[in-house]
Parts: C-alpha cells; sequence; structure tokens
C-alpha cells in the first residue's frame, strides 16, 4: 500500500519541535503595561508679602506737624501751634486728631475712618485718596478740597458758613450745616455735572438726576 503526500503540508523540522527546541516552550514574553509617569508637583504659590507696618509718629518737623500709621486712636492731641505750621496725617486707620489754635493747612492722605477737628486753618483742609473720613471746623476755614475720596462728611461751625469746596474723582461727600435753633441740617455735594456746548464754549451744571 502506497503512502500519499499532501504537498500543502510542510515538513516538521527539529527546531520547530518544542521537546527539541526550549525556546519555542518558554512562549513569548508576558506583557508589562507602560510605568506610569510620576505626577508632577503642583508649583506653590508665592508667599504674599504681609506689608510692613510702622511705628505711630506724632512729631513736628521744621513747620510740619507729621502725624503716621495711628490705629485705634481716638486722642490725640495736637497743641502749641502757630499760623506758619502746617499738619500732615497720613495713613490713620480709625483715628481722631485734634488740632488747638491756628493752623496755616492741614492734609489727610491715604486715610480710613479718620476724623480730624481743628479751630482755624488760614489755606485750607484737604483731604487726598481717602476713605470714610470727617472733618470738623469749630471757627473758620477758607477752603476744603476733597480728591479721590469716597466717604467724606465735613461739620461747618457758623462762622464757616462762606467755605468753598473744591472736589473731583469723589463720592458720598456731605456738608453738616449748623441752624438757628441749634440742629444741623446735611446736604450732599454733587457729584454728576452736564456739560453743554453753546456754540462758543461749554457750560457746566449740576446733573438734574444727581442734584
Amino acid at each position: 500500500m502506497k503512502t500519499h503526500k499532501n504537498p500543502g503540508l510542510k515538513k516538521v523540522t527539529d527546531d520547530m519541535k518544542t521537546h527539541k527546541n526550549p525556546a519555542l516552550r518558554s512562549g513569548p514574553a508576558p506583557f508589562k503595561p507602560p510605568t506610569a509617569a510620576k505626577p508632577v508637583a503642583a508649583a506653590k504659590p508665592a508667599a504674599v508679602s504681609k506689608p510692613v507696618s510702622k511705628p505711630p509718629l506724632v512729631e513736628l518737623q521744621g513747620k510740619k506737624w507729621v502725624v503716621e500709621y495711628l490705629t485705634d486712636n481716638t486722642s490725640t492731641l495736637i497743641e502749641d501751634t502757630n499760623n506758619k505750621q502746617t499738619v500732615y496725617i497720613y495713613k490713620c486707620v480709625n483715628s481722631t486728631i485734634q488740632v488747638k489754635g491756628k493752623i496755616n493747612s492741614i492734609i489727610l492722605d491715604n486715610c480710613k475712618k479718620t476724623a480730624v477737628v481743628f479751630e482755624d486753618a488760614i489755606s485750607m483742609v484737604e483731604f487726598v485718596n481717602c476713605q470714610s473720613v470727617k472733618c470738623q471746623v469749630l471757627n473758620k476755614v477758607p477752603t476744603v478740597s476733597i480728591e479721590k475720596t469716597d466717604g467724606c462728611q465735613v461739620y461747618l461751625s457758623k462762622d464757616s458758613l462762606d467755605t468753598s469746596f473744591i472736589s473731583a474723582k469723589s463720592s458720598e461727600m456731605n456738608v453738616v450745616i449748623p441752624n438757628a435753633d441749634g440742629d444741623f441740617t446735611e446736604y450732599a455735594i454733587a457729584e454728576q455735572f452736564k456739560s453743554v456746548f453753546n456754540g462758543k464754549t461749554f457750560t457746566t451744571e449740576v446733573n438734574d438726576i444727581a442734584a
């Protein structure tokens, strides 16, 4: 009996037999998942530097009284003044300064919730970059200037009703006027204005909405 060979089959050689080739018995290398990348630590926010607190100061420097960095101080008194001296009040918070005698001028700069009470100022009282400040004149002051200030209340005496007010870039400005009966009336200073060209120049008046 003859054996018929299948021409489609290939002969198995020794290197293809598992019992004669150890490399085939070991099989393919097991699958290893890719190593996960290590998480990158988030950058720490830069430390916010605290504002440097400076010691309070009340001192006469030449012809200028310097009052600086007062906080929660309601008993500061400046006396022995003369009409050539000025008072400069800077970065005070929740404080009250009283000025005795006749002074040349008073400036409040970068103050919050601070009040100044004075007798006489020859030139003016000026508020710059302030918030919620107050001022009381016991005798006279010719001019009050308010600039870049939010919240300013001025108490006038019966002798200072002719005081002029100059304001710019400010809001919530009020003037308290004494009445004959001893009571007081509060008036708001206009914040909005209307300008109209009349053919030659602009005329400006208080905006009716803001009046």
